[in-house]
């Protein structure tokens, strides 16, 4: 038996775990937050956090749990937290370790974040609530303040030895693999001490240890950081050894290269999807045919394009979404895009406020300054997409395994469908944004019956499938359009 199912079995009997296979990871819909960005303990509305000094801003475990209702109101199934193990304490002239990649302990966690006993209180309220915690991970690196050429490795636990990792090389040609995998990230101010995961004492306690933090925080999943700069035969031992759905950074938007790292993980960010989503919805002249194209390359390509990360916005990318464009319009389609498509939704926090974003610290804003709106466009936008795609998912179980089909583009339009007949969501999005003029599209191959009844979730608006078949579909000010069939919308609370 695989160590994955063997660990999943016994961590159910011990009720240590709520969920942990890519089955059921399938179904949620995930809220990313960085924990020093998202809520204090205090519940403070008003502390100042300035991130251009990329130091620690207050936000704890204890002040996740107090938010949980503003989460789960935007219809989130899942949040996914930076990672959670001791970082290296000083001020840099790059900042503090607030982010939570640069590791100096694996076996105690940020005291800036809080306890132990926070972090398994996190685990549990969400359990409560029916809802799953994914942690980040790093297994890539350790984090040290200081030139490169000096580290002190002692300071790390365990891999306390030069020996534990590769020869100082700072990363000088990504189009090279193997310096990918053998050099390292960073620079002289904060170097991030390569490990050798080719190593096998060095792979022996990462599989201990990862099997053991799934156990003793209640974990239902694994993202993990800078998955490229390790080497491929690594991975399938540590997703084993965690025993829960672990999905891969590898940021790269070339599907040649991203998709072959879904054989050795259960699950990667989507990157490929990323780039031409971002440009399709950052104006109103991006191209649709690149993203329907792209759309149909990541099925074809990728081992299982429903199980990977789709998303617009993270602490990473060189500009947010929200950095391109004010029109709110715009923002509203690529976030009913990362719902309604293919795979698990990933919506950074503060996506739904629609901060302004920018280029890393600039993307990292504390969410509580926003005072945790719950009546801003974007919120109520996203709590409608949520929705409607658990529902379908509650009438149809299928309907997560079912690949989103692009079945209309234009020079400013995508139409897409995903679900089988009787549970199917169409999905009709626009770029050319809120001054956009109106029209209206006779879209075909919905699948819909003639004479069906459709009601449009975001408007509330019914249609009547025409006697050719065909959907009328009134575009009016850039808005998102997503219709199912009105009888089975009957005992939700959708358009009541």
């Amino acid at each position: 038996m695989p160590i994955r199912w063997l660990s999943l079995i016994l961590s159910c009997l011990a009720g240590t775990a709520f969920a942990a296979t890519p089955e059921q990871w399938r179904s949620q819909s995930i809220y990313f937050l960085l924990t020093d960005r998202f809520a204090r303990t205090d519940g403070s509305t008003t502390a100042s956090c300035d991130t251009t000094a990329r130091k620690y801003c207050g936000g704890t475990w204890q002040g996740i749990i107090k938010q949980l209702d503003y989460i789960q109101g935007m219809g989130f199934t899942a949040i996914w937290i930076t990672p959670v193990t001791e970082q290296l304490p000083q001020d840099t002239s790059e900042g503090t370790a607030y982010h939570g990649y640069w590791q100096q302990d694996i076996y105690s966690v940020n005291s800036n974040y809080g306890t132990a006993d926070d972090l398994k209180a996190l685990g549990s309220a969400l359990h409560d609530r029916g809802m799953y915690l994914m942690v980040d991970v790093v297994a890539n690196h350790m984090g040290y303040a200081g030139a490169g050429n000096s580290v002190d490795y002692s300071l790390f636990s365990p891999f306390n030895s030069q020996t534990y990792f590769h020869p100082l090389c700072f990363i000088s040609n990504y189009d090279n693999q193997t310096n990918v995998e053998n050099c390292w990230l960073g620079d002289n101010v904060v170097p991030l001490a390569d490990l050798d995961t080719t190593k096998s004492d060095v792979q022996k306690i990462w599989y201990n240890w990862v099997g053991s933090l799934v156990s003793n925080y209640s974990i239902d999943g694994l993202r993990i950081d800078t998955v490229k700069h390790v080497q491929k035969d690594f991975w399938p031992g540590f997703n084993d050894a965690a025993g829960v759905y672990c999905i891969g950074e590898v940021f790269d938007g070339d599907p040649a290269y991203t998709c072959p790292y879904q054989d050795v993980l259960d699950g990667v960010l989507n990157y490929p999807t990323y780039y031409p989503l971002l440009k399709a919805f950052q104006s109103t002249s991006g191209s649709m045919s690149d993203l329907y194209n792209m759309i149909n390359t990541v099925k074809s390509q990728c081992a299982d394009s429903t199980l990977l990360g789709t998303f617009v916005e993270n602490h990473d990318t060189p500009g947010s979404h929200r950095k391109y464009t004010n029109d709110m319009a715009l923002a509203k389609s690529a976030a009913a895009f990362i719902i309604l498509s293919d795979g698990i939704p990933i919506i950074y926090a503060g996506q739904e406020q629609h901060y302004s974003g920018g280029t890393d610290p600039a993307n990292r804003e504390a969410v509580w300054l926003s005072g945790y709106s719950k009546t801003s466009e974007l919120y109520k936008l996203i709590a409608s997409a949520n929705a409607i795609r658990n529902h379908a998912i509650s009438k149809d179980p299928e309907y997560v395994t079912y690949k989103n089909n692009p079945i209309y583009k234009d020079t400013s339009t995508i139409a897409m469908r995903k679900g089988a007949d009787g549970a199917q969501v169409i999905t009709v999005l626009s770029n050319l944004g809120a001054s956009g003029s109106s029209y209206t599209l006779s879209l075909s191959g919905t699948g819909y019956d003639v004479g069906q009844q459709l009601t449009e979730v975001f408007s509330c608006a019914t249609v009547t499938v025409d006697s050719d078949g065909k959907v009328p579909v009134a575009m009016a000010s850039g808005l998102p359009r997503a219709f199912y069939p009105t009888a089975g919308l009957n005992g939700s609370t959708i358009c009541a």
